[in-house]
């Protein structure tokens, strides 16, 4: 069976995941101020951080419209395949899912199912992993699809900010508590509830250590080690995140580490000097 397998831009590819075709990416917008930034192969994450630093306001994302996920469920494919970030951090679940209807009303029968990730950035990257590995093992679509819901129940997604001006401009930090925070070298650890809520979960005094201790809280939370695929996207931190990949390898016994630049919605998430991973 041939299919396909659509990611919100909030999803890394990695370059192996673009070169084999069986990836799409639909890209969010984002919004500083009165900029409008597309998040695809333009997205420029050197000139976004500039803008957002420069802004006193807290940049904004737009989901895809359904029109666009339905363009993308086109072509020769039979099963389709679709990985939206968190419902509850943005419309992309329920764009999709009307691009879906629209599609199988207006242009024909098609297998095609949306996933909820629950999660975001290299969370979506793990999930569209998932299906692929299934896709070739040669499951039916209902198992692939029961495989990867029951996948993204078990998986969660960390992170850990450098920059906390984010946090102070869409008002969930003060700017007198941003302040002692950023003078005390304070950084929170970040993670999501596993219905797809980012909660904070710690902090600490320094970004190495909150980096450490969100390998504590993903440890509490991975069975089977060996059959684990971590996945770690970074802003403007390729350094850092070669570190935390390097201390994931002496850790833990896991398949593999994914490596990835955060592309443009992870990137206003995280910051910059954010790391965020998915296990």
């Amino acid at each position: 069976m041939s299919y396909k397998i659509i990611v919100d831009s909030c999803g890394e590819l990695t370059p192996k995941m673009k070169e084999s075709k069986k990836m799409v990416s639909v890209p969010l917008t984002l919004q500083v101020d009165k900029k409008e930034i597309v998040d695809d192969e333009s997205f420029n994450q050197a000139e976004f951080l500039a803008i957002v630093a420069a802004s006193e306001n807290c940049p904004k994302s737009a989901c895809p419209s359904p029109e666009k996920y339905q363009m993308c469920c086109q072509g020769e494919e039979e099963r389709v395949y679709i990985v939206t970030l968190s419902a509850n951090l943005s419309g992309s679940y329920n764009s999709a899912v009307l691009g879906r209807q629209l599609y199988l009303e207006e242009e024909g029968k098609k297998q095609i199912h949306v996933f909820n990730s629950r999660s975001a950035s290299v969370g979506e990257t793990l999930i569209a992993l998932k299906i692929q590995e299934c896709e070739e093992k040669g499951m039916s679509f209902e198992q692939v699809v029961d495989t990867t819901e029951k996948y993204i129940r078990g998986m969660r997604t960390y992170f850990v900010l450098e920059n906390l001006d984010t946090l102070r401009k869409n008002g969930r930090l003060s700017k007198a508590k941003a302040l002692v925070a950023t003078a005390l070298k304070i950084k929170p650890v970040m993670g999501e509830d596993g219905e797809g809520n980012i909660i904070q979960l710690d902090q600490t005094r320094g970004i190495n250590k909150a980096m450490m201790k969100m390998l504590e809280y993903a440890e509490k939370n991975m069975e089977h080690q060996e059959e684990k695929v971590f996945a770690i996207a970074h802003c403007n931190c390729l350094e850092r995140a070669e570190i935390l990949r390097d201390e994931i390898k002496k850790r833990f016994p896991v398949k593999d580490v994914i490596l990835v630049d955060t592309a443009g919605v992870s990137s206003m998430y995280a910051n910059d000097g954010g790391i965020i991973i998915a296990v």
